[in-house]
């Protein structure tokens, strides 16, 4: 039989291959101290092993040893141990270590296995004599490639029956690298809370990557964020309607089905809720923003000022927007006297751009569009006249080459020689008013939506369908 703790961990309070009375009531002793209960179940033979499942495949396997000490005639069990085991430099007392030392004072399970063999701390073993020590507890002997294809299935199946996509498999097999009806095995254990370190750091064997597996299986890669553990962060940097571009593209990605946070200068919104009506292009806002678990977009205005005193709040960003190089005039407590001198600021909006990315670009700005370069993605200029040399030299990039611009009336997106008409410029208006949009925040808006993969009949509806006046505040906070 077997006895332990019934919500115990790390083998503590386990004692295995019961056979006697005198040793199950013993057991239960050094069992019930670890736990709140106490359960007894059949004694299966074999090695204890741990199977790591992530995402319903085994990425990891360890197995466990019967740990025993040689008599020598002369030694006491306490001495051997001491200088057999506890003697290995894999052993310690911190979690760092992938095997624990041996307390013979305060291990009252291997007080018990001694007892079972008439033997204590201060016994002479005779020469030669085989003497367990512990019969589990010691799972640090990799065998990931051994694990047979049968027994990976049963463990996948077990995390998937009891609920979990990342667990702890314990089973006992004698051999497994065969199936465990054939020889008698059986799953003993479902943990939710598996420990890491006999995969990352085995005693014998090779380390396995488990921590990726799990990272990539809780933040898999979708089309608009590769970037794991990332959500699409949009960045509106500049002067000229920044603030209306942040709320159109939070609209639209709305409308994509994304919780959409914004922090701009007519507040703090989440998910077209305004939680703040101050001013909100700045640092703090915009973390807070990052740190709301609730939101799966993001988009933030940032001014110079913002930049040159806190810097961005995020460190990358899927699409970084930038309108103009205004507002020098009021930057000289940093420095800046000139316009040229903008460059050096706003191009950071440009700068955190992911390489799947892109800038989006005000072509008739050529300081603007001087920092396409820059970009570790790809770039989108806008622009009302379609045959700017800036768009035309752009667009002969080929597919690589993305526009907005105004046509014969008509917004059209293209890349390389081939276009696609939006609609006319007269009809794009916003909301139940028909508000006549600013021509250029329009066109950075639907330039930035663009980017984000969002389809152009879906950015077309939402054009009509937003409103430019500000929500109450709601009474929640972000």
């Amino acid at each position: 039989m077997a006895v332990k703790p019934s919500d115990g961990n790390h083998g503590r309070g386990v004692t295995l291959d019961l056979r006697k009375q005198e040793d199950i009531e013993a057991a239960y002793h050094v069992a019930y101290p670890e736990g709140s209960d106490v359960m007894v179940e059949r004694f299966i033979p074999g090695d204890e092993h741990r199977l790591l499942v992530v995402d319903g495949k085994v990425v990891a396997a360890a197995r466990g040893e019967v740990v025993s000490i040689t008599g020598n005639g002369r030694s006491t069990v306490r001495e051997l141990i001491d200088s057999q085991l506890n003697s290995d430099p894999r052993r310690g007392y911190e979690e760092e270590y992938p095997l624990e030392i041996i307390d013979l004072a305060t291990d009252t399970k291997v007080q018990l296995e001694l007892k079972r063999q008439d033997l204590d701390a201060e016994a002479v073993p005779a020469a030669g004599r085989q003497v367990v020590v512990q019969r589990n507890g010691n799972v640090a002997v990799d065998c990931t490639d051994d694990v047979h294809p049968e027994v990976a299935y049963i463990a996948a199946l077990a995390a998937k029956v009891v609920g979990l996509d990342i667990a702890g498999i314990d089973l006992v097999a004698q051999d497994i690298s065969r199936p465990l009806q054939t020889q008698g095995g059986a799953i003993v254990e479902v943990n939710a809370g598996p420990g890491l370190l006999m995969h990352l750091k085995p005693a014998v064997g090779a380390p396995r990557p488990v921590g990726q597996a799990i990272v990539e299986h809780l933040f898999p890669s979708d089309e608009i964020t590769r970037d794991a553990g990332r959500i699409p962060v949009v960045g509106v940097a500049g002067t000229r309607g920044t603030a209306t571009i942040a709320r159109l593209v939070a609209w639209l990605l709305h409308l994509s089905g994304r919780h959409t946070g914004v922090a701009c200068r007519e507040g703090l919104f989440l998910d077209q809720r305004r939680v703040e009506a101050s001013d909100s292009a700045h640092w703090e806002a915009a973390h807070r923003l990052l740190m709301n678990q609730m939101v799966q977009a993001a988009v933030i205005e940032n001014d110079a000022r913002t930049i040159l005193q806190d810097g961005l709040a995020n460190d990358r960003c899927l699409v970084g927007v930038v309108t103009d190089m205004d507002g020098a005039d009021g930057l000289a407590e940093f420095d800046v006297q000139e316009q040229e001198q903008m460059t050096r600021v706003l191009r950071t909006q440009v700068d955190v751009v992911l390489g799947h990315g892109a800038a989006v670009l005000n072509a008739a700005e050529a300081q603007v569009a001087a920092l396409a370069p820059l970009c570790d993605g790809s770039v989108v200029l806008y622009a009302q006249d379609a045959g700017l040399p800036a768009i035309v030299k752009h667009r002969a990039d080929g597919e690589s080459g993305r526009a907005v611009a105004v046509k014969n009336g008509r917004v059209v997106l293209a890349t390389g020689h081939a276009e696609h008409v939006l609609g006319r410029l007269s009809d794009l208006t916003f909301g139940r008013q028909a508000v006549v949009p600013d021509t250029d925040t329009l066109l950075a808006a639907i330039a930035t939506a663009w980017a984000l993969d969002i389809s152009p009949d879906l950015i077309a509806a939402g054009i009509k369908t937003f409103e430019p006046e500000q929500p109450a505040t709601d009474a929640a906070c972000a």
